[in-house]
């Protein structure tokens, strides 16, 4: 007899049998998910562990050689809406399927990101999806040589370890919005960086770069300031390029949180947007298109990411052997109302 005879809170899988007038073997087959059921006999003991209240004891499944029916999800915050955007899109495609999904917020710790995984790799998901995972070198090993499904979303992966990957083109994206604010007539552009471990992060700063570069500029130091995607960070680094002797007449933000903390610093100066300083956003997260003046951004297929990488880690749920993935999805410039030509800005040089 497996743990899971016993007592999954007041009743068992014993129970459950003599509710649906099967074997308790038939249960176990059921609730481990394996394929040789009859659909009436399979629909008979679910209404009897519904009607019972029966929970799986996930472990167990595991250990009696089936599966947990869980994917773990992994994400250092859920306090911005890039996150609940990826996570809702997730949800819509394992609402689809047959599995649950576990999800756990590490807040940028490294004992606990790799203690999670450590901890569910026991048995407890099948496998994982990362969002943004800041020290994948804890743990990727380990889940290779475990031969747990992995997909890692918005990171690339480390040089050498071949994982499945979904990205977005960061650094086009960042490049296009650059263009575009020098299209309008802008020749001093600050840039707010986004968490700068973070590959994506890195290729939206050198998508910048490039831009400013490609058009004949020098890429001045004073008009990049370190920021962490957040809101706060945006905020502080608009009131640092309004403190200069010659403020930029842009501001172009690594997410469109951090822009929103720009704007707001903005506003409390006493300038406009885009009057007197034009701003540009990354992700298009929903709230984007509800301020005033609606911002102009760099849309990232959040949701979509979150479908695909879903997708993906349960394809090789079932077929291990299946071949590494690494998936980029296009960017798009998304025109709004918070860019406008520098001609009538406060901060426009004399010429």
């Amino acid at each position: 007899m497996t743990q899971e005879n016993q007592s999954t809170g007041n009743v068992t899988i014993v129970d459950v049998a003599r509710e649906a007038g099967v074997s308790y073997s038939t249960v176990s087959r059921v609730v481990n998910n394996f394929k040789y059921v009859k659909p009436d006999t399979r629909e008979r003991v679910e209404a009897a562990m519904d009607r019972l209240g029966y929970v799986a004891n996930l472990k167990a499944r595991s250990l009696a050689g089936g599966r947990s029916q869980v994917v773990g999800m992994l994400l250092y915050e859920l306090d911005t809406s890039y996150h609940v955007e990826i996570v809702r899109g997730v949800d819509a495609e394992i609402t689809n399927s047959e599995y649950d999904l576990m999800l756990s917020t590490t807040h940028k710790r490294r004992r606990k990101e790799s203690a999670y995984v450590t901890q569910l790799t026991q048995g407890m998901v099948d496998g994982f999806l990362f969002v943004l995972p800041r020290y994948l070198e804890a743990y990727t090993e380990d889940l290779d040589r475990q031969q747990v499904p992995y997909v890692l979303i918005d990171h690339p992966g480390i040089d050498g370890i071949k994982s499945n990957t979904i990205t977005a083109t960061n650094w086009q994206g960042a490049y296009d919005a650059t263009q575009y604010l020098i299209d309008l007539g802008h020749s001093r552009i600050g840039f707010i960086t986004g968490t700068i471990e973070v590959a994506s992060a890195q290729e939206r700063l050198a998508g910048y770069q490039s831009a400013i570069r490609d058009n004949g500029f020098f890429v001045d130091p004073e008009l990049i300031c370190k920021g962490d995607f957040l809101e706060d960070s945006g905020y502080e680094a608009a009131k640092k390029f309004l403190s200069l002797a010659e403020p930029p007449t842009a501001i172009f933000a690594s997410s469109d949180v951090s822009a929103f903390g720009a704007i707001r610093a903005i506003d409390e100066a006493g300038y406009l947007v885009p009057q007197d300083i034009s701003v540009v956003g990354f992700d298009d997260v929903p709230e984007s298109s509800y301020i005033r003046p609606r911002l102009t951004t760099v849309r990232q297929p959040l949701r979509e990411m979150g479908q695909l990488a879903t997708r993906m880690v349960l394809a090789r749920i079932e077929d291990p052997t299946l071949p590494v993935e690494q998936v980029e999805l296009p960017t798009v410039l998304i025109i709004r109302d918070t860019c406008q030509s520098p001609v009538d800005s406060k901060f426009m040089r004399a010429v």
